[in-house]
């Protein structure tokens, strides 16, 4: 009988049980046979820190954070990545064998790798892009759009000041537009992102105007319930390329997991079906 211990992951959240990850990286150990668990945790805020500093001692080696804990865990981080700094968010954790805490953010590889396996004639350099939204999310796709060599990135968000905010952390290559005026400035995208929840179940419809999209644009929205949202059906009409968002949940799970288990899964029609199940 062996004496090795099971390595454990989970995600952590609040709440946690809408999440689609345990069934991805579930997915992921049947399929390299590997002996490992990963579950859904739910956690309060005021607990964060006493679940965090006991989970290395309970055998896990990681694990993925979301809503509303990925700004607090900056905190409380014995060492945050360069690129989770920039985005002010963290949703990766690796725990090492003296108990400290690595913080990572992988959201904008996820979103970049999403879009090139997608839509693999988009050239980052070809033209702008059009970004909706200036939250959390936003973050990590416009520090990967720039990293990514995009020269220039059209913001629009609901709240203005989120938007200017924005610009002045990430520079000269972020123009603010206007949330009324931003379908005026479609024409110009040859990237439109829909980081904002709208047109997600339950919330408010996508109402920007699209009417100016041309059919060399890539449209891609990170809402993923519904898989095609109103917006990526009004792209589609349009001959537009389009992306949805359930490919970013999917590759932003692959360097924890690969950190936390030792093999680098594929993301697959059968992983896509395993999230969707």
């Amino acid at each position: 009988m062996s004496e090795a211990k099971v390595p454990l992951a989970g995600v952590i959240g609040n709440p946690i049980s809408h999440s689609r990850s345990p069934l991805v990286h579930g997915h992921w150990l049947r399929k390299y046979g590997i002996a490992g668990h990963y579950v859904p945790i739910h956690v309060e805020a005021d607990d964060l820190e006493t679940v965090l500093r006991s989970m290395p001692k309970m055998g896990f080696v990681g694990a993925n954070v979301t809503i509303p804990h990925k700004e607090k865990i900056m905190e409380i981080a014995d060492q945050v990545t360069d690129r989770a700094t920039l985005i002010g968010a963290a949703n990766t954790l690796i725990f090492r064998p003296d108990g400290s805490i690595l913080a990572d953010n992988t959201d904008g590889y996820g979103f970049i790798t999403n879009l090139q396996q997608s839509a693999p004639d988009w050239d980052p350099k070809s033209g702008p892009a059009v970004v909706f939204g200036a939250g959390g999310a936003s973050r990590a796709v416009i520090a990967s759009l720039l990293e990514a060599g995009v020269p220039e990135i059209l913001l629009s968000n609901r709240t203005r000041e989120r938007a200017d905010q924005f610009r002045v952390e990430f520079g000269s290559r972020i123009q603010v537009v206007e949330w009324v005026q931003v379908g005026n400035v479609v024409e110009q995208a040859k990237l439109v992102v829909n980081t904002t929840s709208l047109g997600m179940v339950g919330k408010p419809r996508f109402r920007v105007p699209l009417d100016g999209l041309r059919k060399d644009t890539v449209v891609t929205d990170l809402v993923y319930t519904p898989l095609k949202t109103d917006m990526l059906q009004w792209a589609e009409e349009a001959g537009c390329t389009t992306v949805d968002g359930l490919g970013m949940l999917l590759h932003q799970a692959v360097p924890g997991f690969e950190r936390w288990f030792g093999t680098r899964p594929e993301v697959d029609d059968a992983t896509r079906a395993a999230a969707l199940a």
